[in-house]
């Protein structure tokens, strides 16, 4: 029995749901159709082989992953595979992530596991071919919002994100860091530990002066998020025991001199700026309040006063 040709032009699908297609890079017109027909998308793959030669004028098809409407003509199919209209997704990397957290918000926009995405952002010679100072990719995966073709290959997707990275780098924030005496990799490596300790941004520049005083005198950091980075996993409560265990490692601040070698997370273009402009205040130290803002004081004495203080409020809670 033969199908009539207007439902053959109206394509397939389900009542509502788009199909998804994938046409691999290469793929014939003719091994095309038969990936839109095992998909449901078309009914005939020899019939639409036949319609496309003659809509298509010459237009090659263009690999990618598609989502095919439910009830979409061959007309709107064919459009989309010539323009490679592909299926894209959106998606968000927030302030303060690490590399891990962002490897796993790649892995299914690039279709590929985890560690794949992990042994790139890891690879102190990807840092290299992406131009960022190293050592690895951590810090330079710039938090923001993007929307990708779905199934794009993982230099591709980081490639945007260090692109994006770079842009937050103005000629005035360059001027600055040289003017400070700052080297890229110092600035970003400041600037991680400012966006992964500050919960409210307006406390950023007050937190850079105190790293910055500290620095600047060679007192140690003794910064809570480098260890918690040393320990490969956040901990609810840093305790003495947790410094200690990763004592030799060198993003420990407590044990270490200076910065850490390189950045503990992707820091946002207000941190960079806390790390290049901080407050002009003489803090030394700061306490974190049960809501998360921060008691700032000069001396030990003024700090551990707070810090009794806070854990009375914590207690009360």
């Amino acid at each position: 029995m033969l199908v009539p040709l207007v439902l053959l032009l109206a394509g397939c699908g389900g009542a509502d749901q788009p199909v998804r297609v994938t046409i691999p890079r290469g793929s014939s017109l003719s091994a095309a159709a038969d990936s839109l027909a095992a998909r449901g998308a078309i009914q005939s793959p020899v019939a639409f082989r036949y319609y496309a030669r003659l809509r298509s004028r010459g237009r090659a098809i263009q690999p990618g992953i598609y989502d095919i409407p439910a009830g979409a003509s061959w007309s709107e199919i064919l459009q989309k595979l010539v323009s490679g209209d592909v299926a894209k997704a959106k998606f968000t990397i927030p302030e303060g992530w690490t590399s891990n957290q962002i490897a796993q918000r790649i892995a299914p926009i690039a279709r590929v596991p985890v560690d794949s995405v992990l042994r790139v952002v890891a690879d102190t010679a990807a840092a290299r071919r992406f131009g960022v100072p190293g050592p690895t990719l951590e810090g330079y995966l710039y938090p923001a919002t993007y929307q990708l073709p779905v199934g794009s290959p993982v230099a591709d997707v980081v490639r945007v994100l260090t692109r994006r990275y770079k842009q937050a780098w103005t000629p005035a924030l360059r001027a600055r860091a040289d003017s400070v005496g700052m080297d890229e990799r110092e600035v970003v490596t400041l600037a991680s530990i400012i966006e992964t300790e500050a919960r409210r941004w307006d406390e950023r520049p007050l937190v850079s002066a105190v790293y910055n005083n500290r620095l600047r005198i060679g007192m140690r950091l003794q910064a809570d998020p480098t260890v918690q980075y040393a320990l490969g996993s956040r901990q609810s409560r840093l305790l003495y025991s947790h410094i200690r265990d990763v004592a030799d490692h060198p993003y420990n601040t407590y044990t270490n001199s200076g910065l850490p070698p390189g950045p503990i997370a992707s820091p946002s273009a207000g941190s960079i700026r806390a790390a290049l402009y901080p407050a002009d205040a003489p803090f030394l130290y700061f306490v974190a309040r049960p809501d998360g803002t921060h008691v700032f004081t000069r001396t030990l004495a003024e700090h551990n006063a707070a810090k009794r203080q806070s854990q009375r409020a914590r207690n009360g809670r």
